[in-house]
């Protein structure tokens, strides 16, 4: 899935492993990535947070259901504290919904450096778009 998000691809992003309410993900630094200071861009962390919370959600049983109605989620609050720099390597996020609305999914994400110390923790909430509230495009 991630291979067919031309943005994904340009940052590196990769999906390692996923399963329904949890997901592992991650992204290597490159000088590309980086803000001036030469540091890796929050941004990018923050991508990696909320790629890897859609993608612990994708395969539980209520996306599944909202999927086969034709809706689809999205997210709707997006936190991230972040501890520490990261100036090389890889970093893993690895993300769980602990609770599962009807409507409103909540989602955390602690991201780790190579050296297994916290680079930044996330959390989220998710809503359930149903094909009712989706806008249809013009034809």
């Amino acid at each position: 899935m991630v291979q067919s998000f031309p943005f994904f691809n340009l940052i590196g992003l990769e999906i390692l492993d996923m399963e329904p309410g949890w997901s592992k993900t991650q992204v290597s630094y490159r000088n590309d990535l980086c803000q001036p200071a030469g540091i890796m861009h929050g941004g990018i962390i923050a991508t990696l947070i909320d790629t890897g919370i859609a993608h612990a959600l994708i395969l539980t049983d209520a996306f599944q259901e909202v999927a086969a109605e034709g809706g689809g989620i999205v997210s709707v609050d997006l936190r991230v504290k972040f501890f520490r720099p990261v100036s090389e390597g890889t970093i893993v996020c690895e993300s769980k919904i602990p609770r599962m609305g009807r409507q409103l999914f909540h989602a955390e994400s602690i991201v780790i450096n190579t050296e297994g110390k916290e680079v930044a923790r996330g959390d989220s909430i998710y809503m359930a778009v149903r094909p009712r509230q989706m806008r249809k495009p013009d034809a």
